[in-house]
């Protein structure tokens, strides 16, 4: 959360200083306690704040500099996928990732892209195993970061720019184990 907490104090981010002292205060918080799991504690306030206190789209603008799930390790892979298939048109190379790595994507005749994307991580572990108690984020929060965590990964494995558009995570609400909808905007 210190991450996002540094893209909020910039002074492009929107975010009134008032806000910001919201933000500042959970970190504070947190920072202070020697307790096992603060981390999630702090998440937890943290994403839920971030829903009282901005706009979807503030949230969006954020989640797409610093999404869950960035880089993991897969860089250099997602690079030279994209050195390899530079030459080949957007459409085609969509086709070749969603073959090679078993995402589900498509791109749609009003210039974006929608992926449908199952998490298999942390919100899916905890909400399968009932007996942990590990504090959750706010289900729609959680999966917008998640969002900017796609948007990564397709920027780079693509080679083009993205923004986020919409996250659809009403599958979720009548079963877990449905996938979340993005919808990227491609700018560029």
């Amino acid at each position: 959360m210190k991450t996002m907490l540094k893209i909020m104090q910039k002074k492009n981010s929107g975010i009134s200083e008032d806000i910001l002292s919201v933000f500042e205060g959970i970190i504070k918080k947190y920072e202070a306690l020697d307790v096992p799991g603060k981390h999630h504690y702090c998440s937890k306030e943290f994403h839920e704040a971030m829903e009282e206190h901005l706009t979807k789209e503030q949230r969006f603008r954020l989640y797409e500099q610093h999404g869950g799930c960035m880089g993991t390790g897969r860089d250099k892979e997602r690079k030279a996928f994209a050195l390899e298939h530079s030459s080949k048109s957007l459409a085609e190379r969509l086709k070749i990732f969603t073959k090679t790595y078993g995402k589900k994507a498509v791109l749609n005749d009003d210039n974006t892209i929608t992926v449908t994307f199952s998490c298999t991580h942390r919100y899916h572990k905890v909400m399968r195993d009932k007996g942990k108690s590990i504090p959750l984020p706010p289900i729609e929060s959680y999966f917008e970061g998640c969002a900017g965590g796609r948007l990564y990964e397709y920027q780079k494995a693509l080679g083009i720019k993205l923004k986020i558009k919409s996250v659809d995570i009403s599958p979720l609400n009548k079963n877990f184990d449905n996938p979340v909808e993005y919808t990227f905007e491609i700018v560029g």
